[in-house]
């Protein structure tokens, strides 16, 4: 489990970094998308979805679109620009990034509750759920694992790590009714597009709002 963690990292890393680079939220971050979903589009009992794995009333209310045909939680870069408004919502609040990584796990509310009742905003003082009470810890751990593989006994050679898939980003803003059809326009399958976009729900794109999204296709066809 932990080196397919390490060989996933280094697909996603790159993307993540550069997001929370442009969102003024420190590079550690990255470690706590990978604490929360391995980098798996996978949906918690709680039905949180996707890498950062949001509900769906956070979501929207971080700006990502989530109805029966699209729900940007499955795209890591616009889910990762939520994550960081709200991590700069909870920095904001609590004046320290250990809070607002604390905050994800717990709620701004749930833990500034805690702060306020026991009259100290330091997460490593604060008596805390045993889940909130680890996930620092977590996240510390994960950071040396990654960064110092070998030492804790994970040797992978460069050929086994998973790339980056290149694509290219196109904007769309109406409807895509035939799907299968668009992807041949760009001379590709469904299946990539798909894999590509996993934030489209059903066989079609529908956008009566005619919102713009950002639609990747892989790179290769779109020359």
């Amino acid at each position: 489990s932990t080196l397919q963690l390490l060989k996933l990292a280094h697909r996603y890393f790159p993307e993540i970094e550069k997001e929370l680079k442009e969102n003024g939220v420190p590079d550690d971050f990255k470690y706590l998308a990978l604490a929360e979903s391995g980098f798996r589009n996978v949906i918690s009992p709680s039905r949180a979805v996707g890498y950062w794995q949001f509900l769906k009333e956070t979501g929207i209310k971080y700006g990502l679109t989530v109805n029966d045909y699209v729900d940007q939680r499955y795209d890591y870069a616009q889910s990762t620009t939520a994550a960081c408004a709200y991590l700069k919502e909870a920095y904001k609040k609590f004046g320290s990034w250990t809070m607002a990584a604390a905050s994800y796990n717990m709620g701004i509310g749930g833990l500034s509750s805690e702060a306020n009742f026991q009259k100290t905003n330091n997460y490593y003082e604060l008596w805390l759920n045993s889940e909130t009470s680890r996930y620092i810890f977590r996240l510390i751990a994960l950071k040396e694992i990654c960064e110092h593989p070998a030492q804790y006994g994970y040797f992978l050679d460069k050929e086994d790590l998973y790339d980056s898939i290149p694509y290219t980003v196109i904007e769309i803003d109406s409807s895509i009714t035939d799907l299968v059809g668009f992807a041949q326009t760009f001379g590709t399958t469904y299946k990539r597009i798909k894999s590509l976009n996993p934030w489209i729900m059903g066989r079609s794109l529908q956008n009566k709002e005619k919102k713009r999204f950002e639609m990747r296709i892989p790179a290769e066809s779109a020359r």
